[in-house]
């Protein structure tokens, strides 16, 4: 079996970026919001030349052949149910899941309900989604997460993140200028923000089962300076994984893919074998 183009499910295209030796441990990459998948372009450089296989898709919302227009259509079960099928496709037992931002909530959750299908996993900026529901709560974790709520509005959103893309409002974030003229010519739309808005809304869809204590080799690697998640649900991560577990706080904001790749790199690679 060769490299994957592209793999489908319920219905849907997905476009993958499937690269590196193809006998290589594979590592699974899970790219966030408002990214693609060209967000591991650099640390997936760095994992190819330690002999490692990496497949980066472009998920549910931001694929052209993978975009529902439901809310419903991106709640958790069916963004894990997506990697699933692309293990599936490349003919995969398992892989090490590695997620940043929302892909680490699809990386959480695929680790603590297919804990057969992970080897290990590696998340990045995003906690464990009950610790950030306690800090949330307790910690002022709501203050840095106020977009939430303002996403469930409809159209509105989709509408206002256009423009403030074009205007270069995800630079003022940390993001390096020509990662973010590149993620917003993909989504600089209000067409093509609607289903990567979507997961805000699907996170609010009643009945999805919480994601539980994780058992593989984790790691979970937080920038200090991060605006959007803070040191309390960070620290607090560790209560809800009963695996090896490691704790990697680095010297960085929020885009640690494009701002940190050697270091998220050789956060893998120590996971990797």
């Amino acid at each position: 079996m060769g490299h994957l183009q592209q793999y489908h499910h319920d219905g849907l295209t997905f476009d993958v970026q499937d690269a590196g030796p193809q006998d290589g441990p594979p590592v699974v990459l899970l790219h966030g919001f408002p990214q693609d998948a060209s967000a591991w372009d650099g640390v997936a450089g760095l994992l190819h030349e330690r002999g490692v296989r990496t497949l980066a898709p472009h998920q549910r919302g931001y694929s052209l052949g993978a975009r529902p227009v439901r809310a419903r259509a991106y709640a958790l079960p069916w963004l894990v149910g997506d990697v699933l099928a692309l293990l599936e496709a490349a003919g995969l037992e398992r892989a090490h899941v590695v997620g940043h931002d929302w892909g680490g909530f699809v990386a959480w959750a695929l680790a603590a309900w297919h804990p057969e299908r992970v080897s290990a996993v590696t998340v990045l900026s995003t906690p464990h989604p009950a610790a950030l529901r306690w800090a949330v709560r307790h910690a002022g974790q709501a203050r840095r997460s106020w977009y939430v709520g303002a996403f469930q509005v409809p159209l509105l959103p989709e509408l206002v993140l256009a423009r403030m893309m074009d205007r270069g409002a995800l630079v003022r974030t940390g993001l390096p200028a020509p990662d973010a003229q590149r993620y917003a010519r993909r989504l600089g739309t209000r067409q093509a923000l609607r289903g990567p808005v979507n997961w805000y809304r699907g996170a609010r869809v009643r009945g999805t089962p919480a994601v539980g204590t994780v058992a593989v080799p984790t790691t979970f690697a937080w920038g200090s300076k991060d605006p959007f998640l803070g040191r309390a649900a960070a620290e607090r991560t560790s209560r809800h994984v009963r695996g090896d577990y490691r704790f990697v706080e680095l010297d960085g904001g929020h885009w640690l893919p494009e701002r940190r790749p050697e270091e998220v790199a050789q956060a893998v690679l120590s996971r990797t074998g």
